[in-house]
């Protein structure tokens, strides 16, 4: 039981997540593409969103894509190869843009289903923990609790959770949506003076390896605002 991965989603939804590291000297230029030319790749399947690293990380974009299973991925991988425009306009000029890829699949948790945030214009915070094996069996409740600690705080949005079922194992990716930096950070301050958020957070972090955050801008073909 100590090795069980616990509940999950009672359907074959998943999400990938791609995260490109980007050559210095040519961001301007990739994000430049990726506003002129994207609308090729959304036509095979659903954007949730794509974002840009302002802190935490340096020249780096991520982005989510929902699938209805392995076999949808499979499909769309296979119409992208052959599509000539997506190639032509946008791979081949920007794979030299790139200096490094990585992708994961993950699950939403069962307790979270995808949020927006209630208005344009804001700013996300990406926060990846690396849990202790064993999966939510082991350390879900504690970590939940740690979330809805912070959620009713009322300084933030949650947006989703998410847990890695290729990649990195025993990851989780919580992504939260904050009017701005600054806002962010009182409402950080005020949170860590909360006696529910600290008491939840240390009963959660018994379960904690590391973890690490970045804060992100949406794109303009974002359709996370």
């Amino acid at each position: 039981a100590s090795l069980a991965t616990g509940p999950r989603q009672d359907n074959s939804i998943f999400y990938e997540i791609r995260t490109y590291d980007i050559k210095p000297s040519k961001m301007k230029e990739f994000v430049e593409m990726i506003n002129k030319h994207f609308h090729l790749r959304t036509a095979h399947s659903e954007l949730v969103g794509f974002w840009s690293a302002e802190l935490g990380a340096m020249n780096k974009v991520v982005h989510v894509w929902k699938y209805e299973n392995f076999a949808h991925r499979t499909a769309v991988r296979h119409a992208l190869a052959n599509d000539k425009d997506w190639q032509g306009k946008f791979i081949s000029p920007a794979l030299p843009l790139i200096e490094k890829q990585h992708n994961e699949v993950a699950y939403l948790v069962p307790w979270c289903q995808l949020g927006k945030p209630p208005k344009e214009g804001g700013v996300y915070e990406w926060v990846t923990f690396q849990m202790k094996p064993g999966g939510p069996a082991l350390w879900g409740e504690a970590f939940r609790a740690a979330i809805n600690a912070h959620i009713n705080t009322g300084y933030t949005k949650l947006i989703g959770v998410f847990h890695t079922e290729y990649g990195l194992l025993n990851t989780v990716h919580v992504i939260w949506w904050n009017e701005s930096p600054d806002h962010r950070a009182a409402g950080r301050h005020s949170a860590h003076e909360d006696a529910r958020v600290v008491a939840a957070v240390r009963d959660s972090v018994r379960f904690l390896e590391s973890q690490q955050n970045m804060l992100l801008i949406p794109l303009q073909c974002s359709p996370l605002k």
